[in-house]
């Protein structure tokens, strides 16, 4: 089965991803904002630990009603940007297309369902480190695996074939059959490290390096364990000593957040934090740590205006 990909938001994500899947030789199609008219002339280029390539000819748009329909389509965007959803994706949308929200957080799929509720829905896990460090330029530092499942209306033709694309273009890809608890897992991570660097203002490293920030990230992971078991994701306690150390063996590192807060940019707390402490709520459990953080960067970020 021969797939053609649109990307929508070729950043650190998008541009890792699509990147690798045009090195392949795949069909891809990037949007871009701001990076259109550089791409446009100059391609895109990918520092990669894996070795760096530069994408000279590039399928970049500015605009999704220029796009062509395609079959898998890579939503990349930060959530705090999701209601341009609904008018952006019908235009590079067939009858099968598959949507695979490549973001953090939980509720993505939930919200975009109601938008969309006859089109085949997955979710993007990524573990990655990597970050936009200039005009179309990626730079990928470390990891770089992607987990993928569907929420709605599934197609596993389609996704196993998304995953073997990806596998051939060089990325740890796999399929699995619980979207839920994959993405309880990833907030294991994301809830200590997204918002703790930025309360902290420190980076990955700086936190599994002191013995109180630690701590405080093992809370925090102990405690998304039990929210997670209550809200119908087993996760085990196991996974917690394994990522701390693999934390502290990557390259120091900012999270997505913590550079949406040193560029005074909206943060992702409702998908990261307020969704995630509202589930296990509902659930009966609390959250407190977590529910702490979430305030501090709600404050944060009001200190922006």
């Amino acid at each position: 089965m021969e797939l053609n990909y649109g990307i929508i938001g070729t950043g650190a994500i998008g541009g890792f991803y699509g990147g690798f899947l045009a090195k392949s030789g795949k069909e891809v199609n990037f949007l871009f904002n701001s990076d259109f008219q550089h791409v446009k002339e100059n391609g895109l280029k990918i520092d990669s630990s894996t070795g760096n390539f530069h994408l000279k000819q590039v399928n970049a748009y500015n605009k999704s009603e220029d796009m062509p329909k395609c079959d898998v389509v890579f939503v990349c965007l930060k959530t705090t940007t999701n209601h341009i959803l609904k008018e952006m994706l019908p235009s590079v949308m067939h009858k099968n297309s598959v949507i695979i929200m490549i973001q953090n957080g939980l509720g993505i799929e939930k919200k975009l369902a109601k938008e969309f509720p006859d089109t085949s829905i997955a979710g993007g896990l990524a573990f990655v480190a990597s970050s936009k460090i200039d005009k179309g330029h990626i730079a990928h530092y470390d990891y770089g695996s992607l987990t993928l499942g569907f929420y709605q209306k599934a197609n596993d033709e389609v996704l196993n074939q998304v995953s073997i694309d990806l596998n051939n273009a060089g990325i740890e890809c796999n399929c699995v059959e619980d979207l839920n608890l994959a993405r309880w897992k990833k907030l294991l991570w994301n809830i200590p490290f997204n918002g703790v660097c930025v309360v902290l203002n420190a980076k990955t490293k700086e936190l599994v390096s002191n013995e109180e920030s630690r701590k405080l990230v093992s809370d925090l992971m102990y405690e998304v364990v039990e929210a997670a078991n209550h809200c119908g994701a087993p996760l085990k306690t196991d996974a917690i000593d394994e990522m701390i150390d693999s934390t502290f063996k990557m390259k120091p590192y900012a999270p997505s957040m913590k550079l949406d807060f040193d560029f005074k940019r909206p943060m992702e707390i409702e998908a990261i934090y307020s969704n995630p402490v509202q589930e296990a709520k509902e659930a009966g459990y609390d959250m407190k740590v977590t529910s702490t953080i979430e305030k501090q960067l709600y404050f944060i970020q009001e200190t922006y205006k």
